[in-house]
């Protein structure tokens, strides 16, 4: 009985493997990355991209465990919910409110160890953020809010 119910097991395990979420992938420049929008140094875009991209962009780095469903749904579905609250590769798109926003979530989380998130640290130990790299990436997206909403004011445009 217990060797029927294990082969069903692993036949429904087998069967799931065909059903695979599209991948978060893109190439080449992203038109409406934040880059194009705030002064981000090499620095802290590699910092931004080890810590933050895999689930903040559109283009995720993925690791050998996301090819095995149901795995991969629960990272696919972890990337979809990165992307909708901040996506560097969307940040030109932005409404100006929506875009100070963000940039200021960013100190905020980053700043009371929101983000990244714990369970992505267990296996992505490159995102660890030492003390320095919290406080790069909080000034870099203070200063960066200053200074687009320096800019959103010099345009005219509205953003309150």
């Amino acid at each position: 009985m217990i060797k029927k119910i294990l082969l069903i097991i692993l036949a429904i395990f087998a069967v799931l493997q065909f059903f695979r979420p599209a991948k978060n992938k893109t190439t080449g420049v992203q038109a409406n990355n934040i880059n194009n929008v705030v002064t981000v140094s090499d620095a802290e875009d590699k910092l931004l991209r080890r810590a933050c991209y895999d689930c903040h962009s559109n283009n995720t780095n993925y690791n050998w465990y996301a090819e095995i469903m149901p795995v991969g749904w629960l990272l696919n579905n972890h990337v979809k919910e990165g992307k909708k609250h901040f996506n560097f590769d969307e940040f030109a798109t932005y409404k100006p409110k929506r875009a100070l926003h963000k940039l200021e979530e960013v100190a905020e989380t980053v700043g009371n160890g929101g983000m990244p998130l714990k369970s992505y640290k267990i296996m992505h130990s490159e995102a660890k953020l030492s003390d320095a790299e919290q406080k790069a990436i909080i000034d870099w997206s203070i200063k960066s809010r200053t200074l687009l909403m320096e800019k959103y004011k010099a345009a005219g445009t509205p953003f309150e």
